[in-house]
């Protein structure tokens, strides 16, 4: 069956009913406000002229001012990047709007409102320009794929959004918006540092004539890195054309990503204790395992404005992947991924004398493939419509609305689990109501509820416990509060919330070991789990040259059902924090300062909470830059203090015995970086 050909799922009048009504209702609702409004503008002859606010976002799937959404967002923009020394999106996301990594020396995961790593991937979204990064299997999206000197901004959702993005958008959403074509000019950087680290970075940007513009960019990096057997090569290419003429705008892009990395493996707590650099040398192919990831993506979009009020668009995105290596076991793997999406939407902006109303509905159409080497494999087809308003109620008080219904169709194949192979058929659906209430200029108030859901992945599907076939989609429910307040020289940021999650999937190492099995546990739906918290963020421009701020998150994640009733959940901190300075020395130097702090916290999979806790640690980090006309010179230290920690670390226990397995996280690194700009 193609991609589009959707017969057998939608056959159902009843669930065609479930889309029409949800959609109905809720454009209903905002267009009899919008009357109503202009209605009232008319008797009064009142008007108001529109206020903008500064930083521009398009999370929401649509430009909005994170002042104006009812949600918490960040915006991490070139200026902070540059300034941070940063030299990969890593550097830069870590402890930003709560966010907990984990990393297994390979590739990092991004873990937000309380999920463990190997749940990270799964339930926080990741997308470049709107086109997902995540996987259909449970391996985590190659987020240093995107180099830093190809980002204009990071926009962070914090919090669920099932309604505008659906699967996956459970934990939070990160939105990396690259540079589009809109200048003339480019750049070039190198930079070389600890454990024979080499990189070299360029782009380039310019007009062809009146309405076409292209941009390019291609990066290559090379090293040792901390721990010994963990060399990588990686290189990306990125090409990019672009046309505007007057309503419409055209865009299409390709790009290739590579990734040659050797694998290090896990050790164990001794063996971290003795030497944290070592390689895991226990397992037979442990000195040659490796990983080769090569991924070649293209997209395009289409804009047209209708009128003043409603555009129409379209994005095609599609991305291929294959990945080749070797496990610590001597196994060798050749395992394919793709995925073409299909998202065409309605965008209304619709001026009233109480502000603006902004409707954006559409439908979003994948399909996904991936082939495993083991012979395991899966199509996954996933169609939803979704619809949202924003609707002005006053000059200051604005309500958002909406709703989404998706379904998912598998045809897996597993030679244990489903040698014959299964049709798995699922469905989901999220709501959405939300206040924003901006009492002055600078200030905001917001209350939301936002449903969220996921589907389980290929991997998930085909290793679950015998009496399992297929497991249930996980969904769950988000509210959260906030207060936000942005005088001249100040910007506060306050939210609590809390993530109420039902039938949540987890590996549990103590379930029933599947079929043919090759280690203990499975996937399952778990107990209901919830997730409190409260995060606090503050920036302070104290002089024009002295900028500092800091950030707190408190997570209270437990189990509220079964077996593990008010055990914390695994692999989430309870305390996390993150403070930095910032000086201008004068106006060529510049010293930035950051200390990021990661509380104690259970190994990930101790459901149980029987181990000890692992430590909690303080990673601080130093940048000195320098700057003359258009050349850039920085000097970054990553932990600076050569702090030892665990960065990732997977709990296995049988008859007792512990076989748990820890990843170092990199010790103190130095990076020399210089670049100039045309």
């Amino acid at each position: 069956m193609g991609i589009f050909s959707y017969k057998e799922s939608y056959n159902d009048s009843n669930k065609l009913s479930k889309i029409a009504m949800l959609i109905s209702s809720v454009l209903t609702l905002s267009v009899v406000s919008s009357s109503a409004m202009a209605a009232e503008a008319a008797n009064t002859g009142e008007s108001q002229a529109n206020s903008v606010d500064e930083v521009i976002t398009v999370i929401g799937r649509s430009e909005n001012t994170p002042l104006n959404i009812a949600a918490n967002v960040n915006i991490i923009d070139s200026a902070q990047i540059e300034m941070s020394g940063a030299t990969t999106l890593t550097e830069v996301l870590r402890g930003q709007s709560g966010i907990q990594i984990s990393d297994s020396n390979s590739n990092a995961v991004f873990a937000m409102r309380g999920f463990s790593g190997s749940q990270a991937a799964n339930n926080t979204l990741i997308l470049v320009d709107g086109r997902r990064l995540n996987n259909i299997d449970i391996a985590a999206p190659s987020i240093n794929a995107i180099p830093l000197n190809q980002i204009d901004r990071v926009e962070i959702l914090s919090g669920s959004a099932g309604v505008l993005y659906g699967d996956q958008a459970v934990g939070g959403v990160i939105n990396i918006i690259t540079k589009a074509p809109t200048g003339s000019g480019g750049g070039i950087q190198l930079s070389g540092g600890s454990f024979n680290t080499y990189e070299g970075k360029a782009d380039v940007s310019g007009a062809i004539n009146d309405t076409w513009r292209y941009y390019a960019a291609a990066s290559y990096n090379q090293g040792d890195n901390y721990r010994d057997h963990n060399a990588n090569k990686t290189s990306s290419v990125l090409g990019r054309l672009q046309y505007e003429d007057g309503p419409q705008d055209f865009f299409v892009e390709a790009s290739y990503y590579d990734n040659d990395r050797e694998l290090a493996g896990a050790l164990t707590k001794d063996q971290i204790k003795e030497n944290p650099r070592q390689s895991n040398a226990t397992q037979p192919g442990a000195y040659d395992a490796y990983m080769h990831e090569m991924t070649t993506a293209a997209r395009s979009g289409y804009t047209y404005q209708l009128n003043d009020e409603w555009s129409l668009g379209a994005d095609v995105n599609y991305s291929d992947t294959l990945i080749t290596g070797l496990n610590e076991w001597g196994s060798s793997r050749k395992d394919t991924r793709s995925l073409l999406e299909f998202t065409p939407k309605a965008v209304a902006n619709i001026t009233t004398d109480k502000g603006d109303l902004k409707i954006i509905t559409g439908i979003d159409l994948s399909r996904g493939e991936s082939e495993f080497g083991s012979g395991r494999g899966n199509v996954q087809k996933q169609a939803s419509a979704y619809v949202q308003a924003t609707v002005p109620l006053s000059e200051s008080f604005s309500y958002v609305v909406g709703g989404r219904y998706a379904e998912a169709n598998d045809e897996l194949v597993d030679p244990n689990a489903y040698p014959e192979g299964i049709k798995l058929d699922q469905d989901a659906h999220a709501f959405e109501l939300g206040l924003n209430y901006r009492p002055t200029a600078t200030q905001r108030l917001y209350v939301r509820a936002d449903d969220n859901f996921r589907f389980a992945k290929v991997d998930e599907q085909a290793y679950t416990p015998a009496n399992v076939i297929g497991l249930k989609p996980q969904t769950g429910r988000s509210y959260e509060a906030g207060w936000d307040w942005a005088p001249e020289s100040h910007t506060l940021r306050l939210s609590a919330y809390r993530l109420d999650l039902e039938d949540e999937i987890v590996f549990d190492p103590s379930a029933d070991t599947p079929t043919g099995g090759s280690f203990p546990g499975a996937n399952v739906n778990a107990d209901a789990s919830r997730r409190y918290g409260v995060s606090a963020d503050w920036d302070w421009q104290l002089t024009d040259k002295v900028q500092l701020g800091a950030e707190y998150n408190y997570i209270d994640a437990e189990f509220t059902d079964g077996l593990n009733e008010g055990k914390q959940l695994s692999w989430v901190a309870e305390h996390t924090g993150r403070g930095y300075f910032s000086i201008d020395a004068n106006q060529n130097w510049q010293v930035f300062t950051e200390v990021v702090y990661t509380g104690e916290r259970f190994i990930e999979g101790d459901n149980s909470n029987t181990d000890e806790k692992l430590e909690a640690y303080w990673l601080t980090n130093l940048a000195v830059n320098y700057t003359k006309d258009a050349w850039l010179a920085s000097f970054r230290v990553d932990n600076l203090f050569d702090e030892q920690y665990v960065s990732a670390g997977y709990y296995s226990n049988s008859a007792g015995v512990s076989y748990n397995g820890y990843y170092a996280g990199t010790g103190r690194a130095l990076r020399l970086t210089g670049s100039y700009r045309f």
